[in-house]
């Protein structure tokens, strides 16, 4: 039986944090997504046309046992670029062997985040 149910895309992933305005600070100010709208203990940010939530959690935050990792496509530039602003910044990242176009890192709640190179 097919299911009438047809979904046309997803319109948001939640990461819980510990600390709503850091995670705010990296993703808005670090990483240039936009607040789409918050509330006391969450945050709606935009990343192009998808959705992404911040949720504070007075519990401890278990990055990385409930999603593997989000991978986030750069808007412009080429990853050495996004490299070098990494290491200016003191964020520590890596690559993956045999594969050039992206780099792996961890934002300040130990959420791992893969960032592609733009696509021309």
């Amino acid at each position: 039986m097919k299911s009438p149910i047809k979904v046309s895309g997803i319109d948001h992933v939640v990461f819980h944090v510990k600390d709503l305005a850091r995670a705010r600070k990296f993703y808005v100010d670090f990483l240039g997504m936009e607040v789409d709208h918050e509330r006391g203990w969450q945050c709606f940010l935009k990343c192009g046309t998808q959705g992404f939530a911040l949720f504070e959690m007075k519990d401890e935050v278990h990055a990385g046992s409930e999603v593997n990792h989000l991978a986030l496509r750069l808007a412009a530039g080429d990853l050495a670029q996004a490299r070098k602003t990494l290491d200016d910044a003191g964020i520590q990242f890596s690559g993956r062997a045999g594969d050039p176009d992206c780099v792996y890192l961890h934002d300040p709640d130990g959420h791992q985040l893969q960032l592609l190179a733009a696509k021309i």
